[in-house]
């Protein structure tokens, strides 16, 4: 049974159906904060910033910090039962406020969009490799081999495109079938297939006979090499990593059976996130070591290091094939989360049925992102503001909309709705509910604002 959501008033229900399960939840929650980032970013900044010293600021950070703003995102789209943006001017309405909080939906909604339309262009980077892997294109390389292949695929203009629209059209088949018969079915399969493909490929690493130099690397507490600034990255990975400030935990919110708990729901896609992160990096660096690479190649680490590692071990070419089907995986749920609340929205509002507004989105999002393919190549000296079009987009999306509207989102949650609203969404007003309260109104807030302002450059060197 649904709880009333106000006294007198009936249950409300979702126009777009529920998920079967709480399990099921989990696991989209899950795809979608799990994203190319963690096989790449984590293990890196991690390394770079204390180890295990890191780890431990970071783990307190998601706790502390990404916890209470998820559960904000999941209360209030369940609350609402509708898209982000519907849910904020109902929600606003309702509790005495104001309908023009469907702004903030719509900041996350857009927000979502834009990342998409780059995140889909590097996503399909992952297919081409996965293709490139299968075909043994890197074994035997030298690293000026692989560097030259990664330049003439990102130069090429119609090989990225290509890449770009087939994981669009992958998205759009996926968004459009709905929330049980695709949404559900897709991450029932894809989500565990991660872990499967993750653990495997830790089996090999810890063979490598690098596995202590690796995990060394990421793990061991190093507190000298942590500094402010490392606290500060380790804040913004915490909220950036789990997918809050961009729509898609709210609108998977609101198709959550009203009987399950959003706190243990929100402690395991925590959970699940960390470890998947931890594990990526217990994979990559022993390979790292193992072949006598740069383990600091950031983004390049996946796309030129790791090719070469590859190519150089027994067995490279099923090994990288596993990898880059993993990053498939990983990034098709993430781009399924994006999705979802402007094809929810534009199912309400413009009436249309899920394949309509599927595509609809989709097609608007494909050729946004054609600014982020050809900024590899044709346009990539037509630079702005923050530098290419890519780069503008990704920085008013990472460190402009998401925490801005991370941080409403969360003072709505535990400022705007009274007591009793958010009390019956999180099972009543004990310890936990006074935790997250506190957490969401002082702690959040006040620590995404700081992560903001020393990130558009308003903050002083702290090192």
């Amino acid at each position: 049974m649904l709880k009333a959501e106000t006294a007198g008033k009936a249950p409300r229900t979702s126009l777009h159906g529920h998920w079967s399960s709480r399990m099921a939840f989990i696991l989209a929650v899950t795809g979608s904060a799990v994203g190319l980032g963690d096989f790449w970013k984590f293990p890196y900044i991690t390394g770079e910033n204390g180890g295990g010293a890191f780890v431990i600021v970071y783990l307190f950070c998601v706790f502390l910090i990404g916890m209470p703003v998820m559960m904000s995102e999941i209360l209030i789209g369940r609350r609402g039962r509708r898209n982000p943006v519907a849910t904020m001017a109902l929600l606003g309405e309702e509790e005495g406020s104001s309908r023009h909080w469907s702004l903030i939906g719509g900041v996350g909604v857009i927000a979502g969009m834009l990342i998409l339309s780059y995140y889909s262009v590097i996503a399909g980077w992952t297919i081409a490799y996965t293709l490139k892997s299968v075909s043994g294109s890197f074994v035997g390389r030298s690293a000026e081999d692989i560097e030259g292949i990664f330049s003439a695929f990102t130069g090429n203009w119609l090989s990225v495109g290509i890449a770009h629209t087939i994981f669009m059209a992958l998205t759009i088949f996926v968004v459009a079938r709905g929330v049980e018969r695709g949404l559900e079915q897709a991450v029932r399969f894809m989500v565990p297939a991660l872990f499967v493909l993750m653990l495997f490929l830790l089996g090999y690493s810890i063979n490598s006979g690098h596995f202590a130099e690796g995990a060394a690397f990421m793990l061991t507490p190093k507190f000298d090499a942590l500094t402010w600034d490392g606290v500060l990255v380790a804040m913004g990975q915490a909220f950036f990593t789990l997918s809050i400030g961009m729509g898609a935990v709210m609108a998977y919110g609101a198709y959550l059976p009203a009987e399950s708990s959003i706190t243990s729901a929100a402690a395991a896609v925590v959970v699940a996130d960390t470890t998947l992160s931890m594990l990526a990096g217990l994979v990559i660096f022993p390979l790292v070591f193992a072949n006598g690479l740069n383990p600091g190649h950031g983004p390049g680490l996946v796309f030129v290091t790791l090719p070469l590692a590859f190519g150089q071990m027994s067995g490279g070419v099923v090994f990288a094939t596993i990898f880059f089907v993993l990053l498939i995986f990983a990034a098709w749920t993430s781009s399924i989360g994006l999705m979802e609340p402007a094809v929810a929205w534009a199912v309400e509002h413009f009436h249309k049925t899920r394949a309509q507004a599927a595509t609809m989105i989709g097609i608007l999002i494909w050729a946004v992102g054609f600014g982020t393919v050809f900024s590899f190549n044709v346009l990539a000296d037509v630079k702005f503001l923050k530098g290419t079009f890519f780069e503008n987009v990704d920085h008013l999306t990472s460190n402009i909309m998401l925490p801005l509207g991370g941080v409403f989102v969360t003072v709505f949650a535990a400022w705007v709705m009274c007591r009793n609203s958010s009390a019956d969404e999180l099972g009543g007003t004990g310890p936990i509910y006074n935790l997250w309260r506190f957490l969401a109104r002082y702690v959040a807030p006040v620590a995404i604002v700081f992560v903001f302002v020393k990130a558009i450059g308003l903050l002083p060197d702290l090192s």
